[in-house]
């Protein structure tokens, strides 16, 4: 075998050859799901997408003997190390083939960008951050993800060890059914806290949108701003976001509580595209959009992808308030498993919640941390 040959991305082939090498090494894998290329292009476009609005990203390849073998991005994301206060880098976007030297090599390249930018401590995977898919799949290996999930070959956590990172934070997913859910408790929970609380949920107002997604993000910078990895949003990245869920989103699983007038929180399921996106490879045309649009009738699972409440009402069952109108909407609009994640591993409170609702965690995924 040849030595490996590190090249940064720079120009269109190499960022071509970055965004297509996944698709070659899950070609023929059962569970790995083939994103859409354009909205990969897009993600990678640092020129309009807003999250490079306030970082900065390198990609690297490795090749040997001329093949794309190996792929990783460097990140500095100044909105995480001005809000926490620390000088972190991040990679993300891994992908290798099952050799040591090569993950050795990429990851070296990444690492050496990085402390070159004065980082401390380097974390990841983040794709591109926390606000977007992360995680390395370290348990859970045999079925796909859902959407907005990561998936990678079960050598990759082996291949991080042994490049010496360590775990930083695991992150939970849980999987629950119509028989499995603990239907009446969470209503009594509910119940309660709409009856002592004065909690009263509705669903998001779809004519006005653009003005109900900047209150859920006021929310979400509010809620979500003590958890473990939090990264402030721009207006701007949010709203670009919540533009991209609009299209596939149902009203009634976008869930806002209000106390008095006063949103107090809010939830966000969104109907697993993946299923869906499965059967297109990637590609919208010719036949892959009429191929997601077929299947996406079909689809029956969701994905709880965020909860945010204001502190002083985390404790009064507000939170089972939410999963009990969710759990009802999605069984009228025929949807009946269900994924809630990511939930972080020392987040007892909630972890105690879904286990007691009857979900069971299924899949275990990890940001690790390199010095």
């Amino acid at each position: 075998m040849g030595d490996v040959e590190i090249v940064a991305v720079q120009d269109k082939r190499a960022l071509a050859q970055f965004v297509g090498l996944p698709y070659r090494l899950y070609r023929h894998h059962p569970y790995w799901v083939p994103p859409l290329r354009m909205a990969q292009n897009e993600l990678f476009n640092t020129a309009k997408h807003p999250f490079y609005a306030h970082a900065e990203m390198q990609c690297f390849l490795a090749r040997r003997e001329g093949q794309v073998c190996g792929r990783v991005a460097a990140i500095v994301d100044r909105n995480h190390n001005e809000f926490h206060q620390e000088q972190a880098g991040f990679f993300g976007f891994f992908e290798s083939v099952d050799d040591l030297e090569v993950a050795r090599t990429v990851m070296e390249a990444a690492r050496k960008w990085l402390l070159e930018r004065g980082a401390k401590v380097i974390r990841g995977p983040m794709n591109p951050s926390t606000n977007y898919e992360c995680g390395m799949l370290v348990e859970g290996f045999d079925s796909s993800p859902n959407i907005m999930m990561t998936y990678n070959s079960p050598s990759y956590p082996r291949m991080m060890e042994a490049l010496g990172l360590r775990k930083a934070k695991d992150l939970f997913a849980y999987w629950s059914t119509p028989s499995e859910v603990n239907g009446a408790k969470v209503e009594r929970v509910a119940r309660r806290a709409a009856g002592s609380q004065g909690v009263a949920i509705r669903t998001i107002r779809m004519k006005q949108f653009d003005e109900e997604a900047q209150m859920i993000w006021k929310l979400y910078m509010q809620t979500w701003a003590r958890n473990w990895g939090y990264v402030p949003m721009t207006r701007e990245e949010f709203l670009h976001e919540a533009a991209e869920m609009k299209q596939i989103l149902k009203p009634e699983l976008v869930l806002i509580g209000e106390v008095e007038g006063r949103a107090v929180g809010f939830a966000l399921a969104l109907p697993n595209i993946n299923l869906a996106l499965k059967h297109a490879g990637g590609k919208l045309f010719p036949l892959g959009l009429f191929k997601i649009l077929y299947h996406q009738r079909l689809i029956d699972e969701l994905r709880v992808i965020l909860l945010g409440v204001e502190e002083e009402y985390r404790t009064l069952g507000v939170a089972a308030g939410f999963y009990a109108e969710l759990i009802r909407n999605a069984r009228k609009l025929g949807f009946g498993h269900s994924e809630m994640s990511w939930i972080l591993e020392d987040n007892v409170l909630m972890n105690r919640s879904l286990k007691a609702m009857g979900a069971k965690k299924y899949k275990t995924y990890r940001i690790y941390e390199w010095n």
